[in-house]
Protein backbone atom coordinates (compact mmCIF):
# COMPACT_ATOMS: atom_id res chain seq x y z
CA UNK A 1 0.00 0.00 0.00
CA UNK A 2 1.02 3.07 -1.26
CA UNK A 3 1.90 5.65 1.82
CA UNK A 4 -0.22 8.63 2.26
CA UNK A 5 1.36 12.58 2.16
CA UNK A 6 -0.29 15.54 3.95
CA UNK A 7 0.69 19.30 3.72
CA UNK A 8 2.58 20.76 6.40
CA UNK A 9 4.26 23.74 8.17
CA UNK A 10 6.71 22.85 11.00
CA UNK A 11 7.54 25.90 13.94
CA UNK A 12 9.28 26.81 16.69
CA UNK A 13 6.51 28.23 18.64
CA UNK A 14 7.92 29.20 22.00
CA UNK A 15 9.99 26.78 23.24
CA UNK A 16 8.21 24.48 22.18
CA UNK A 17 7.98 22.93 18.22
CA UNK A 18 6.10 20.60 16.20
CA UNK A 19 3.69 20.50 12.69
CA UNK A 20 0.90 22.69 11.74
CA UNK A 21 -1.89 21.43 9.47
CA UNK A 22 -5.15 22.27 8.21
CA UNK A 23 -7.73 20.62 9.63
CA UNK A 24 -9.34 20.10 6.40
CA UNK A 25 -5.93 18.04 5.14
CA UNK A 26 -7.04 15.89 8.48
CA UNK A 27 -9.69 12.76 9.17
CA UNK A 28 -12.81 14.79 10.75
CA UNK A 29 -13.27 11.76 13.35
CA UNK A 30 -10.68 11.55 16.59
CA UNK A 31 -10.18 7.94 16.29
CA UNK A 32 -8.68 8.26 13.02
CA UNK A 33 -7.04 11.61 13.75
CA UNK A 34 -5.46 9.89 16.70
CA UNK A 35 -3.95 7.30 14.73
CA UNK A 36 -2.86 9.35 12.06
CA UNK A 37 -1.09 12.01 14.95
CA UNK A 38 1.01 8.90 16.94
CA UNK A 39 1.87 7.96 13.59
CA UNK A 40 3.39 11.68 12.39
CA UNK A 41 5.22 12.08 15.75
CA UNK A 42 6.63 8.39 15.72
CA UNK A 43 5.27 8.16 19.12
CA UNK A 44 5.64 4.67 21.01
CA UNK A 45 9.49 5.15 20.44
CA UNK A 46 11.74 7.12 22.99
CA UNK A 47 12.98 9.22 19.88
CA UNK A 48 10.11 8.98 18.15
CA UNK A 49 12.48 7.56 15.72
CA UNK A 50 9.91 6.69 12.83
CA UNK A 51 8.21 10.32 13.08
CA UNK A 52 9.28 13.97 13.73
CA UNK A 53 8.98 13.88 17.31
CA UNK A 54 11.89 14.74 19.41
CA UNK A 55 11.68 12.31 22.04
CA UNK A 56 10.29 15.23 24.62
CA UNK A 57 6.80 16.77 25.38
CA UNK A 58 7.76 20.01 24.28
CA UNK A 59 8.32 18.68 20.56
CA UNK A 60 5.08 16.39 20.10
CA UNK A 61 2.88 18.69 20.16
CA UNK A 62 0.75 19.41 17.08
CA UNK A 63 -1.24 21.98 16.15
CA UNK A 64 -4.61 22.37 13.59
CA UNK A 65 -5.89 24.89 12.12
CA UNK A 66 -8.86 26.16 10.31
CA UNK A 67 -11.20 29.54 9.45
CA UNK A 68 -13.25 30.01 12.11
CA UNK A 69 -16.96 30.21 12.04
CA UNK A 70 -17.19 32.35 15.70
CA UNK A 71 -18.42 35.94 15.28
CA UNK A 72 -14.65 36.74 16.78
CA UNK A 73 -12.20 34.66 15.76
CA UNK A 74 -10.14 34.61 12.34
CA UNK A 75 -8.94 31.15 13.19
CA UNK A 76 -9.62 28.25 15.39
CA UNK A 77 -6.89 25.98 16.78
CA UNK A 78 -6.85 22.86 17.76
CA UNK A 79 -4.63 21.57 20.14
CA UNK A 80 -3.13 17.87 20.54
CA UNK A 81 -0.70 16.47 23.60
CA UNK A 82 1.07 13.63 21.62
CA UNK A 83 2.91 11.28 24.30
CA UNK A 84 6.13 10.30 23.47
CA UNK A 85 6.22 6.91 24.49
CA UNK A 86 2.61 5.28 25.00
CA UNK A 87 0.79 6.40 21.43
CA UNK A 88 -1.89 8.16 23.32
CA UNK A 89 -2.72 11.78 22.34
CA UNK A 90 -4.53 14.20 24.97
CA UNK A 91 -7.15 16.50 23.40
CA UNK A 92 -7.83 18.26 26.67
CA UNK A 93 -5.25 20.97 27.24
CA UNK A 94 -4.41 23.79 24.71
CA UNK A 95 -0.67 24.73 24.49
CA UNK A 96 0.73 28.83 24.59
CA UNK A 97 4.12 28.12 23.35
CA UNK A 98 2.61 26.58 20.31
CA UNK A 99 -0.04 29.32 20.44
CA UNK A 100 2.79 31.44 19.40
CA UNK A 101 3.48 30.29 16.21
CA UNK A 102 -0.73 29.89 15.42
CA UNK A 103 -0.76 33.74 13.36
CA UNK A 104 2.14 33.30 11.78
CA UNK A 105 1.05 29.81 10.39
CA UNK A 106 -2.60 31.15 9.62
CA UNK A 107 -0.84 33.33 6.70
CA UNK A 108 1.40 31.12 5.67
CA UNK A 109 -1.33 28.70 4.56
CA UNK A 110 -3.11 31.53 3.58
CA UNK A 111 -6.10 31.20 6.18
CA UNK A 112 -6.00 34.95 6.60
CA UNK A 113 -4.32 37.48 5.01
CA UNK A 114 -1.80 39.65 6.49
CA UNK A 115 -2.81 43.70 6.62
CA UNK A 116 -0.30 46.43 7.22
CA UNK A 117 3.17 46.03 9.19
CA UNK A 118 1.43 44.55 12.00
CA UNK A 119 -1.35 41.86 11.51
CA UNK A 120 -4.06 41.21 14.46
CA UNK A 121 -4.74 37.41 14.43
CA UNK A 122 -7.89 36.75 16.67
CA UNK A 123 -7.89 33.24 17.88
CA UNK A 124 -10.25 30.62 19.21
CA UNK A 125 -8.90 27.66 21.17
CA UNK A 126 -11.15 25.09 20.35
CA UNK A 127 -9.60 22.75 23.33
CA UNK A 128 -10.64 25.36 25.82
CA UNK A 129 -13.01 27.88 24.46
CA UNK A 130 -10.11 30.45 25.51
CA UNK A 131 -9.78 33.95 22.70
CA UNK A 132 -6.24 35.51 22.19
CA UNK A 133 -5.43 38.08 20.20
CA UNK A 134 -1.68 37.77 18.47
CA UNK A 135 0.15 40.47 16.58
CA UNK A 136 2.58 39.05 14.08
CA UNK A 137 5.10 41.40 12.22
CA UNK A 138 4.08 41.19 8.74
CA UNK A 139 6.25 44.02 7.08
CA UNK A 140 5.26 44.18 3.24
CA UNK A 141 2.70 41.87 3.68
CA UNK A 142 5.13 38.53 4.68
CA UNK A 143 5.54 37.23 7.80
CA UNK A 144 8.87 38.75 9.43
CA UNK A 145 10.70 35.94 11.75
CA UNK A 146 13.96 37.99 12.09
CA UNK A 147 14.04 40.73 14.84
CA UNK A 148 15.97 41.60 18.32
CA UNK A 149 13.26 39.57 20.95
CA UNK A 150 14.69 37.31 23.06
CA UNK A 151 13.09 34.39 25.42
CA UNK A 152 14.88 32.43 27.88
CA UNK A 153 14.89 28.77 26.76
CA UNK A 154 15.73 29.52 23.11
CA UNK A 155 18.79 30.64 21.22
CA UNK A 156 19.37 33.49 19.15
CA UNK A 157 16.58 35.78 18.29
CA UNK A 158 13.48 36.34 16.55
CA UNK A 159 10.58 38.79 16.02
CA UNK A 160 8.49 39.17 18.71
CA UNK A 161 4.64 38.00 18.52
CA UNK A 162 2.92 39.92 21.24
CA UNK A 163 -0.23 37.87 22.74
CA UNK A 164 -3.23 38.85 24.93
CA UNK A 165 -5.01 35.62 26.58
CA UNK A 166 -8.48 36.62 27.10
CA UNK A 167 -11.82 34.73 29.04
CA UNK A 168 -8.93 32.27 30.05
CA UNK A 169 -10.15 31.74 33.91
CA UNK A 170 -11.90 28.88 34.39
CA UNK A 171 -11.43 27.63 30.82
CA UNK A 172 -11.27 24.11 31.34
CA UNK A 173 -12.97 23.54 34.68
CA UNK A 174 -15.51 26.54 34.35
CA UNK A 175 -13.91 27.85 37.92
CA UNK A 176 -10.99 30.50 38.57
CA UNK A 177 -10.64 28.00 41.95
CA UNK A 178 -12.15 24.47 41.01
CA UNK A 179 -12.45 23.12 44.47
CA UNK A 180 -13.86 26.53 45.91
CA UNK A 181 -11.01 26.79 47.77
CA UNK A 182 -7.94 29.31 47.95
CA UNK A 183 -6.49 26.02 49.83
CA UNK A 184 -6.59 22.25 49.75
CA UNK A 185 -4.65 19.78 52.03
CA UNK A 186 -4.25 16.38 49.89
CA UNK A 187 -1.97 13.44 51.05
CA UNK A 188 -0.63 15.79 53.68
CA UNK A 189 0.68 18.69 51.70
CA UNK A 190 -1.10 21.86 51.17
CA UNK A 191 -2.16 23.05 47.19
CA UNK A 192 -3.93 25.50 45.32
CA UNK A 193 -6.18 24.11 42.77
CA UNK A 194 -6.58 26.66 39.87
CA UNK A 195 -7.46 27.31 36.55
CA UNK A 196 -6.17 29.91 34.60
CA UNK A 197 -5.55 28.80 30.89
CA UNK A 198 -4.22 25.64 32.33
CA UNK A 199 -5.93 23.83 35.26
CA UNK A 200 -2.97 23.31 37.80
CA UNK A 201 -2.48 22.24 41.04
CA UNK A 202 0.30 24.06 42.88
CA UNK A 203 2.59 23.40 46.15
CA UNK A 204 5.08 25.27 47.64
CA UNK A 205 8.45 23.21 47.16
CA UNK A 206 9.19 23.36 50.56
CA UNK A 207 6.17 21.18 51.60
CA UNK A 208 7.93 18.30 49.39
CA UNK A 209 11.46 18.71 50.53
CA UNK A 210 12.80 20.98 47.54
CA UNK A 211 14.33 24.27 47.58
CA UNK A 212 12.37 25.09 44.37
CA UNK A 213 15.65 26.02 42.34
CA UNK A 214 16.49 22.56 41.52
CA UNK A 215 17.80 21.98 37.85
CA UNK A 216 15.45 20.30 35.50
CA UNK A 217 18.42 16.70 35.44
CA UNK A 218 18.26 16.92 39.18
CA UNK A 219 14.34 16.82 39.60
CA UNK A 220 13.66 14.05 36.68
CA UNK A 221 16.32 12.01 38.09
CA UNK A 222 14.00 12.15 41.50
CA UNK A 223 11.53 9.27 40.83
CA UNK A 224 10.08 9.18 44.13
CA UNK A 225 9.27 13.11 43.51
CA UNK A 226 7.13 12.62 40.60
CA UNK A 227 5.19 8.96 41.91
CA UNK A 228 4.43 11.71 44.96
CA UNK A 229 2.86 14.09 42.87
CA UNK A 230 1.38 12.26 40.26
CA UNK A 231 -0.67 10.68 43.38
CA UNK A 232 -1.77 14.23 44.23
CA UNK A 233 -2.43 15.37 41.07
CA UNK A 234 -4.77 12.33 40.69
CA UNK A 235 -6.72 13.17 43.83
CA UNK A 236 -6.72 16.96 42.73
CA UNK A 237 -8.55 16.57 39.54
CA UNK A 238 -11.14 14.41 40.82
CA UNK A 239 -11.36 17.45 43.34
CA UNK A 240 -11.38 20.03 40.41
CA UNK A 241 -14.29 18.35 38.14
CA UNK A 242 -11.76 16.32 35.76
CA UNK A 243 -12.64 12.79 36.59
CA UNK A 244 -10.16 10.54 36.62
CA UNK A 245 -6.81 11.81 34.68
CA UNK A 246 -4.22 8.85 35.18
CA UNK A 247 -3.65 9.31 31.09
CA UNK A 248 -4.23 12.80 30.47
CA UNK A 249 -2.07 15.84 30.94
CA UNK A 250 -3.94 17.77 32.81
CA UNK A 251 -4.13 19.36 35.73
CA UNK A 252 -0.28 19.93 35.22
CA UNK A 253 1.52 20.47 38.41
CA UNK A 254 3.49 23.14 39.57
CA UNK A 255 5.96 24.18 42.59
CA UNK A 256 7.06 27.60 43.89
CA UNK A 257 9.44 29.22 45.94
CA UNK A 258 10.95 32.68 47.12
CA UNK A 259 13.18 34.17 43.94
CA UNK A 260 16.67 33.93 43.52
CA UNK A 261 17.34 35.26 40.52
CA UNK A 262 15.92 39.22 40.04
CA UNK A 263 11.95 37.59 39.87
CA UNK A 264 8.73 37.78 41.52
CA UNK A 265 8.53 34.26 42.08
CA UNK A 266 10.58 30.85 41.45
CA UNK A 267 8.59 28.20 40.10
CA UNK A 268 9.21 24.78 37.95
CA UNK A 269 6.24 23.27 36.13
CA UNK A 270 5.93 19.42 35.47
CA UNK A 271 4.13 18.24 31.99
CA UNK A 272 3.34 16.11 34.28
CA UNK A 273 5.63 13.27 34.30
CA UNK A 274 8.66 15.43 33.17
CA UNK A 275 10.13 18.36 34.43
CA UNK A 276 9.25 21.56 31.98
CA UNK A 277 13.00 22.62 30.03
CA UNK A 278 11.64 26.23 30.76
CA UNK A 279 7.70 27.04 31.42
CA UNK A 280 4.80 26.72 29.79
CA UNK A 281 3.01 29.99 28.22
CA UNK A 282 -0.70 28.73 29.62
CA UNK A 283 1.17 27.44 32.81
CA UNK A 284 2.84 31.01 33.25
CA UNK A 285 -0.94 32.27 33.17
CA UNK A 286 -1.92 30.18 36.00
CA UNK A 287 0.95 30.02 38.10
CA UNK A 288 1.33 34.46 37.66
CA UNK A 289 -2.70 34.55 38.74
CA UNK A 290 -1.59 32.20 42.03
CA UNK A 291 1.56 34.84 42.41
CA UNK A 292 -1.49 37.61 42.92
CA UNK A 293 -3.98 36.14 44.80
CA UNK A 294 -4.05 36.30 48.28
CA UNK A 295 -4.90 32.55 50.29
CA UNK A 296 -3.09 31.05 47.97
CA UNK A 297 0.45 28.88 48.62
CA UNK A 298 2.31 31.83 47.36
CA UNK A 299 1.64 33.49 50.62
CA UNK A 300 4.91 34.68 52.37
CA UNK A 301 6.56 33.63 49.02
CA UNK A 302 6.52 37.24 47.23
CA UNK A 303 6.11 40.59 48.17
CA UNK A 304 2.79 40.91 45.98
CA UNK A 305 2.30 43.51 43.33
CA UNK A 306 -1.09 45.16 44.02
CA UNK A 307 -0.97 47.74 41.14
CA UNK A 308 -2.76 46.02 38.45
CA UNK A 309 -1.86 45.47 35.36
CA UNK A 310 1.20 43.71 37.03
CA UNK A 311 4.17 42.58 35.63
CA UNK A 312 5.02 38.60 37.34
CA UNK A 313 8.50 37.76 36.57
CA UNK A 314 8.36 33.85 36.69
CA UNK A 315 11.98 32.54 37.27
CA UNK A 316 12.08 28.55 35.88
CA UNK A 317 15.52 26.22 35.17
CA UNK A 318 16.71 28.55 32.13
CA UNK A 319 16.02 31.80 32.98
CA UNK A 320 13.02 34.10 33.34
CA UNK A 321 9.44 34.55 32.16
CA UNK A 322 7.64 38.08 32.25
CA UNK A 323 3.36 38.00 32.38
CA UNK A 324 1.50 40.94 32.27
CA UNK A 325 -1.84 40.46 33.98
CA UNK A 326 -4.57 42.94 34.16
CA UNK A 327 -6.62 41.66 36.99
CA UNK A 328 -9.07 42.92 40.26
CA UNK A 329 -8.84 42.85 43.49
CA UNK A 330 -11.32 44.10 45.42
CA UNK A 331 -11.48 42.98 49.41
CA UNK A 332 -9.16 40.22 48.61
CA UNK A 333 -11.27 38.85 46.03
CA UNK A 334 -9.20 38.47 42.52
CA UNK A 335 -10.54 38.61 39.20
CA UNK A 336 -8.55 37.24 36.54
CA UNK A 337 -9.50 39.91 33.12
CA UNK A 338 -6.56 39.33 30.63
CA UNK A 339 -2.50 37.77 30.59
CA UNK A 340 -0.19 39.05 27.80
CA UNK A 341 3.00 37.45 27.04
CA UNK A 342 5.82 38.30 24.13
CA UNK A 343 7.46 35.10 22.60
CA UNK A 344 8.51 34.55 19.22
CA UNK A 345 8.01 31.48 16.36
CA UNK A 346 10.13 30.52 13.60
CA UNK A 347 9.34 28.66 10.48
CA UNK A 348 11.40 25.46 10.15
CA UNK A 349 9.98 23.61 7.34
CA UNK A 350 7.15 23.32 5.11
CA UNK A 351 5.99 20.46 2.35
CA UNK A 352 4.96 16.87 2.84
CA UNK A 353 4.89 14.09 5.51
CA UNK A 354 4.20 10.90 4.57
CA UNK A 355 2.64 8.05 7.61
CA UNK A 356 1.53 4.31 6.19
CA UNK A 357 -1.69 4.03 4.34
CA UNK A 358 -2.65 1.45 6.31
CA UNK A 359 -3.05 4.12 9.20
CA UNK A 360 -5.16 5.94 6.72
CA UNK A 361 -5.49 6.36 3.12
CA UNK A 362 -6.32 10.18 2.82
CA UNK A 363 -9.31 11.78 2.19
CA UNK A 364 -11.83 10.37 -0.36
Amino acid sequence: MQQTSIPYFFFRGGSSRGPFFNRADLPADLDTLTQVLTSTIGSGHPLNIDGIGGGNAVTTKVAMLSRSNHEWADIDYFFAQISVLDQLVDYKPTCGNMMTAVGPAAIEMGLIGASGDITEVKIRALNTGARVRARVQTPNGLVSYDGEEEIDGVPGTAAPIELNFIDVAGSSTGKFLPTGNCRDRIDGIEVTCMDVAMPMVIATASSLGLSGHETREELDENRALFARIEAIRLKAGLLMGLGDCCKSVIPKFGIVAPAGSGGTLCTRYFMPWTTHPTLAVTGSQCLSACALTPGTVTDGLLTRPTQTPAIVSLEHPMGLMDVIVDFDLTDSQFTHKSAGVVRTARKLASGELFIPGSVWAGPN
